[in-house]
C-alpha cells in the first residue's frame, strides 16, 4: 500500500501487483488526525409505514447507500429532526438496522450504542462493526408515536467515517408528511 501527502491530507492508494489492481482502502486524513470520506454516503430514501398522526407502530426507514469507493466504512449516523410542529419521539431499544432496503431484507445489522439528544433533537445509530464501502444499509427508527399534529417534518441525515476524530457529511434531510385522519365536512 502507498501513502501519499499532500497539502497535509492523507491518501491511501490503490497498489498494483502483476498487473492486477487490488481495492485498498482511500482514507482522506488531514494532518488533525480528521478522516473523510472519499465518497460519501447518500441518503436514498426516508419513508415511514404509517401517515396517519397519532398512530402507534409506525416504523421510520432511512436507506443509505455506501459507494464502493466511499474510502472508509461508516460508523455511524445521526438522524436531526430540522422541521415539525412537535419533537418527535423514539423507542431507541427498538432501533434495528439491516443491510438492503425494507422490502428486501438481507442480513440484520449489529448495532453499538443508539442515543438522544433531546435539546438538538438529534438521534445517534452507532455501528459495531461499522457497515463497510459497497452496501445499502437501512435504519429503521420506531417512534413512540407518529406527531399528533399534521404537516412535514425534515429529518436531516449525517454519516460519519470510521475514526477518532471523524467528519461527518451531511447527507440530506429525509421528509415525512404526517395528515390528520379527521375528515371535517361543513353542510350549508
Amino acid at each position: 500500500m502507498r501513502v501519499a501527502t499532500l497539502f497535509g491530507i492523507t491518501l491511501s492508494l490503490a497498489v498494483g501487483i502483476g498487473g492486477v489492481t487490488l481495492p485498498v482502502t482511500q482514507a482522506v486524513q488531514l494532518r488533525d488526525g480528521t478522516v473523510y470520506f472519499v465518497q460519501p454516503p447518500k441518503l436514498v430514501e426516508a419513508t415511514t409505514t404509517y401517515k396517519d398522526v397519532n398512530v402507534w407502530g409506525a416504523t421510520y426507514y432511512f436507506k443509505i447507500n455506501v459507494p464502493e469507493n466511499a474510502g472508509e466504512s461508516l460508523q455511524k449516523v445521526t438522524i436531526a429532526q430540522r422541521e415539525g410542529a412537535e419533537n418527535i419521539r423514539y423507542d431507541l431499544n427498538d432501533t434495528r438496522a439491516f443491510a438492503g432496503t425494507s422490502d428486501r431484507k438481507e442480513s440484520r445489522l449489529t448495532l453499538g450504542p443508539v442515543t438522544a439528544e433531546r435539546k438538538t433533537r438529534t438521534v445517534t445509530v452507532n455501528f459495531d462493526p461499522p457497515v463497510t464501502p459497497g452496501q445499502t444499509v437501512t435504519i429503521a427508527l420506531r417512534p413512540v408515536k407518529n406527531p399528533s399534529f399534521s404537516g412535514v417534518y425534515l429529518l436531516g441525515v449525517t454519516a460519519f467515517p470510521v475514526g477518532e476524530k471523524s467528519h461527518g457529511q451531511f447527507l440530506g434531510f429525509g421528509r415525512l408528511q404526517f395528515y390528520s385522519n379527521r375528515s371535517h365536512w361543513w353542510f350549508p
